[in-house]
């Protein structure tokens, strides 16, 4: 007759509340970092989205593409105070360039 319960030594399954140190999702955000993230990746799709009002295909591509490789640059960014910076300047620098390509 089998056991119902695990034998000494067997590995349990662990969820949400045990953690696990081969996590495939990476470490725990803060709340404050997730909120970051969120307005990051919100910068980035607006981005992405004005380009289409690019006319010439190869500036839009080198236009996706700059912007691309200034967020993968900055990827790997944590302190909070340095990404709400990097927001602002990623913010103003975009406005300045959308009116540049509104008035094509």
């Amino acid at each position: 007759m089998r056991s119902f319960f695990a034998p000494a030594g067997s590995v349990f399954r662990t969820y949400a509340t045990g953690g696990s140190p081969r996590s495939k999702l990476g470490p725990t955000l803060s709340l404050e970092h997730f909120v970051q993230r969120a307005r990051v990746l919100s910068l980035y799709r607006h981005i992405l989205r004005a380009t289409r009002r690019i006319a010439d295909p190869s500036t839009r591509a080198d236009t996706r593409r700059f912007a691309r490789q200034e967020f993968e640059r900055n990827r790997g960014v944590t302190d909070l105070d340095h990404i709400r910076y990097l927001l602002s300047t990623g913010k103003t620098e975009w406005e300045s360039m959308e009116r540049y390509i509104d008035g094509l």
